[in-house]
């Protein structure tokens, strides 16, 4: 393993019978970097991350994690890192400090350093004056810096958040990244999974899995640049739904998706053509409200490129 890496893994797949969940997958990782993983449900993100956390073996492929080989020492990688889940992982009948130091006590931190550790993640988590308090009582964006700190509690040098900010308010899922982003540059290395284009853009590389095939990589930037027609139009129309079958069935546009109120649009030249578009909806009634050419989103490259494989599969390229 190459001393910057913290995850590298090489043609790593898995097979439950006649389905291959996760097909030879490459990764590289760097030391104290923000790693996304995105992808949609059941495209193999779980089953990547239970593999790299040494709790699954692959089918065929390599891979080190921290140092230690995914095969071989398994149990050495449990050791050396944190897992924090979209449930929490915490004790709702415990109290703050009980749970802090349940997983003390499971990630055998030496009880000299207990106080200390313990101390950090009350701070951290803003919950020194409730360190007596229920978990179940605690509101949502609480139980999350709790969970992430009891995943932290042993200071491993690599994390792995999986969908870490599901079911909490927009306040607090800014508040989180801003404490991955603290832990990242104190050194270690963070991998997430999530489901909200805009936590994406925090990261400093991505990578987009579906039907358990990498079809991306690369920073939010180089992604944008490399997987998109330079010009996107975004459309605010009457009947948007309506209008998503009128414009891919006129052999001018490529794709065509809902974002926000109106839509997103990709004509197969690649180009902008706002006559065209209009033209087209206006044969059909349909009342055009404003048309321009926009910066594609991180969730216009991703559908983009979903179109893009289900269109391969399709034609049966791969």
């Amino acid at each position: 393993m190459k001393e910057e890496f913290a995850v590298e893994v090489k043609g790593l797949t898995k097979v439950f019978g006649t389905f291959t969940a996760v097909d030879h997958i490459d990764l590289e990782v760097i030391k104290g970097k923000i790693f996304g993983f995105l992808g949609p449900n059941g495209a193999g993100k779980s089953t990547t991350i239970k593999m790299l956390c040494g709790l699954l073996l692959p089918t065929s492929g390599e891979g080190i994690i921290a140092g230690s080989d995914i095969y071989r020492e398994s149990e050495e990688i449990k050791k050396k890192i944190g897992y924090m889940s979209q449930k929490f992982s915490l004790y709702d009948d415990l109290t703050v400090e009980e749970n802090i130091d349940f997983f003390a006590g499971i990630y055998k931190v030496p009880k000299s350093t207990r106080p200390e550790r313990k101390d950090w993640i009350l701070e951290m988590s803003d919950l020194t004056t409730h360190k007596s308090s229920t978990t179940r009582s605690l509101a949502g964006g609480w139980k999350q810096r709790l969970a992430l700190g009891c995943a932290l509690i042993h200071q491993p040098p690599i994390v792995f958040l999986d969908e870490p900010t599901s079911g909490v308010d927009p306040i607090s899922r800014r508040r989180f990244w801003n404490l991955i982003s603290d832990i990242a540059r104190e050194g270690t290395t963070v991998f997430v999974t999530t489901h909200y284009m805009e936590e994406a853009e925090y990261c400093d590389e991505l990578a987009l899995i579906y039907k358990g095939k990498m079809i991306a990589k690369g920073t939010p930037t180089s992604i944008r640049k490399d997987s998109m027609p330079s010009d996107l139009i975004e459309l605010a129309v009457s009947s948007p739904f309506e209008a998503i079958e009128v414009l891919e069935n006129s052999g001018s546009v490529a794709s065509a998706s809902i974002f926000g109120d109106g839509l997103h649009l990709i004509l197969k030249n690649g180009e902008y053509d706002g006559e065209t578009i209009k033209k087209i909806l206006s044969e059909k009634s349909f009342d055009i409200y404003s048309i321009s050419s926009v910066r594609p989103s991180l969730e216009d490259v991703f559908v983009h490129l979903i179109e893009k494989e289900d269109a391969l599969l399709e034609r049966g390229q791969k």
